[in-house]
């Protein structure tokens, strides 16, 4: 279990240190998958579901969302 949480934090220091040359859109997708990602892991394993499942789920919805968010975003400013 503290592997996956240290690969998980190590994965999400380098998708954040890597959205320095994306656009809104891009970095809303990444920043939404990641997030969607921890909290679907998160909620699931504490509803006692498969965390894996939640993860996959809630990275998806990340993503869509945070795209809809960076695009508007973008398109604002």
């Amino acid at each position: 279990m503290k592997k996956a949480l240290l690969a998980a934090i190590l994965a999400m220091t380098l998708g954040f240190a890597a959205c320095t040359q994306m656009t809104p859109t891009q970095q809303g997708a990444l920043s939404g998958a990641a997030l969607g990602a921890a909290a679907g892991a998160g909620i699931s394993a504490i509803a006692g579901g498969n965390a894996g499942v939640g993860a996959l789920l809630g990275g998806g919805l990340g993503a869509v969302a945070g795209t809809i968010v960076g695009s508007q975003h973008e398109r604002r400013y």
